[in-house]
């Protein structure tokens, strides 16, 4: 039998306010544990939580980004469930009346296009910690909570607890684990570039639960779903979901049923097991709290955050493909960030802009990955890329030189990355003329060098007179060869082909 796949991913993005949802402690990453942790936080008796206006405006971003439904008027509520870490005893959430309904959102999968319909997204707040351990061979003050023991502990961390969270729901139409990544990254970049929350999935503050089931192919009817909690890296969420979805076909194939359950992933072992049987919205029994007002978005907030917004990666996409003909897929990838984003287009606007984006796509991105560092931390800046595509199209080096050239620029050889264009041109010609990297396209000289290059290679001249046309780049490539990369290749093509009567 053939299966389908089915996936929707619940997202936590934690919101970038510098206090919490319900108090003013603050959120900054890091600190010792429970030192982040007021009154509110800790649910001592009689204590009120009042409302982040930081956080609203954020949800009330992201709703617009996605063009989704902000709800005039939401209420939060108390989701009731007993966890060591949950103070109250409840987490205040929204359920029926989330602030922002719907939206979608535009991933490129390959070269194909696909758009993701979001159910929702909703404020909440995050739990606290436990931290699983021990503290060695024991001693006051050894361990991150201090005190005596030589066994095991389980400590509670609260400073996580109030953290203000928006999450955000797709409906299940994932159909793979390479769908689900290019749907996480798209999200992830998104609440990155409105500024609403840093992404930063080592510190928790980007996290994704994946609800997977499978089904007979062509069936209309949703299968049983796992959801596989807390996936902090895109590769984890790819491996847990190809590893649930093989767990699955083989639990059917082989007469048995899917038990719906929340499941965690291992990376060590590479897959995911049993954590609690999943529980339905009634086993939270929700109720509207009763310390918090219903939350009205009123027209002159909404028209103001609209009014800021910066221009979003799909509008964007859209323009670097008209103004710059791109194809969706380079599109796609140059919009990853608006850091980067920005980055081409400046470059973009001052030389040939189909090969900056080879150049930035091509050996930038490569070593920006080699290094693990953002584009703002590029030693290449702007400035370098624009004079080293402006002597590339001039033709005063060649693109293989331009690799070099390019390393040279990366490793600080050629001038310093912080000078002003009109000083790094000065710097690099220089440096280009020092070094002997200039491109030869004086066609007397190419002459004399490719009729050597005949002369010393009869049996590749009478297999390309013969219809070889490999052997046509084989000459081609002697020619660059004793030019050491430096001959003008549309020169070289050309002057090859007019000796060899082609």
């Amino acid at each position: 039998m053939k299966w389908e796949t089915v996936i929707g991913l619940e997202t936590h993005a934690q919101l970038s306010t510098r206090s919490k949802i319900f108090s003013g402690a603050p959120t900054a990453f890091g600190a010792a544990p429970n030192t982040q942790a007021c009154e509110v936080d800790i649910a001592l008796p009689g204590v009120l939580p009042v409302l982040n206006r930081g956080a609203v405006e954020r949800a009330i971003r992201f709703g617009l980004a996605v063009g989704g439904r902000i709800n005039p008027r939401s209420i939060f509520a108390r989701k009731n469930y007993f966890y060591p870490d949950l103070p109250k005893g409840y987490q205040i959430s929204q359920y029926e009346l989330p602030i922002v309904a719907g939206g979608t959102l535009e991933i490129v999968v390959g070269d194909q296009q696909k758009t993701v319909h979001l159910t929702r997204a909703h404020l909440e707040e995050d739990a606290g910690k436990s931290i699983h351990g021990g503290f060695g061979e024991g001693g006051f003050g050894e361990g991150p909570f201090g005190g005596f023991s030589t066994g095991n502990f389980t400590g509670i961390d609260l400073n996580r607890a109030g953290t203000p969270l928006l999450e955000i729901v797709s409906e299940p139409d994932l159909r793979s684990s390479a769908e689900a990544v290019a749907y996480a990254r798209t999200l992830h970049a998104l609440v990155r570039w409105i500024d609403i929350c840093d992404g930063n999935m080592q510190e928790g503050s980007f996290r994704c639960d994946a609800n997977v089931s499978v089904r007979p192919a062509g069936s209309e009817t949703l299968g049983t779903r796992c959801e596989i909690k807390n996936l902090n890296s895109f590769r984890f969420l790819e491996r847990a979901i190809e590893f649930e979805v093989r767990r699955q076909i083989e639990v059917l194939e082989d007469g048995g049923r899917i038990v719906q359950e929340t499941r965690l992933y291992d990376p060590d072992r590479d897959e995911t097991r049993p954590m609690r049987s999943k529980e339905d919205a009634m086993d939270y029994r929700y109720f509207p709290d009763p310390d918090l007002l219903p939350l009205e978005v009123e027209p002159q907030m909404l028209q103001a955050i609209r009014s800021a917004m910066p221009e979003l990666p799909r509008a964007m996409r859209e323009r670097f493909m008209h103004d710059f003909g791109l194809s969706a897929y380079d599109a796609a990838l140059l919009t990853a960030s608006r850091e980067l984003a920005s980055y081409y287009e400046t470059v973009a606007t001052q030389v040939d802009a189909k090969l900056a984006a080879n150049w930035i796509t091509g050996e930038l991105s490569s070593r920006l990955n080699e290094q693990n560092i953002g584009i703002a931390d590029s030693p290449v800046k702007p400035a370098a890329l624009i004079w080293l595509v402006g002597r590339i199209v001039d033709g005063t080096i060649s693109g293989k030189i331009g690799k070099d050239v390019f390393r040279d620029l990366w490793e600080g050889k050629v001038a310093p990355a912080d000078l002003s264009l009109p000083e790094l041109q000065v710097e690099a010609d220089r440096y280009i003329e020092n070094m002997g990297l200039k491109q030869i396209s004086d066609s007397g000289e190419i002459g004399k060098i490719v009729d050597q290059i005949i002369a010393a290679n009869p049996q590749q001249v009478a297999d390309y007179r013969g219809g070889k046309e490999k052997a046509f780049n084989a000459l081609v490539g002697q020619v660059m060869k004793a030019t050491k990369g430096k001959a003008n290749p549309a020169q070289v093509n050309s002057l090859l082909k007019q000796k060899l009567g082609g």
